[in-house]
């Protein structure tokens, strides 16, 4: 599950790479997965998804998010290993710390009372943030 070749073509070429995007959550708001807002004041009310940005890349990321939420966190199928072979280790550890982190999320998300479309879509947009990463080559760990 999660991205495959179909999903990561369409990113490539719809938005021609990552950089031209200073970070992650410009891509996802570019995406259309960032929260929207509406502001009045000193009152700020805060919204679902924009949706402001290319549906079927959004809804691409959104079917990915879907199959990465459906595992065990910690848990690589056969297919995933299969298609991990020939990377390099920095690669897949990249990829392994972002399955870890995106289904921990989700199921913390289910645990807190979230509704799982909700919680898919702030999967979707935390994946593109991922996403951005690979794209740009800023995949080294940093301790937050």
């Amino acid at each position: 599950m999660g991205i495959k070749t179909h999903t990561v073509l369409s990113l490539i070429v719809e938005t021609g790479g990552g950089s031209r995007f200073a970070k992650g959550n410009t891509y996802a708001a570019f995406l259309g997965l960032a929260p929207g807002e509406h502001l009045s004041g000193e009152n700020t009310n805060r919204t679902g998804i924009s949706k402001a940005g290319n549906r079927h890349l959004r809804e691409l990321l959104v079917e990915a998010s879907r199959g990465i939420c459906k595992g065990a966190v910690g848990h690589k199928s056969k297919e995933l290993r299969a298609r991990q072979k020939g990377n390099t280790a920095e690669v897949i550890a990249y990829a392994d710390r972002a399955n870890i982190r995106l289904r921990s999320r989700y199921y913390k998300f289910i645990r807190h009372g979230k509704k799982k479309n909700v919680a898919v879509a702030a999967i979707a947009r935390e994946l593109a943030c991922f996403v951005w990463g690979m794209m740009t080559d800023n995949i080294s760990y940093r301790m937050a």
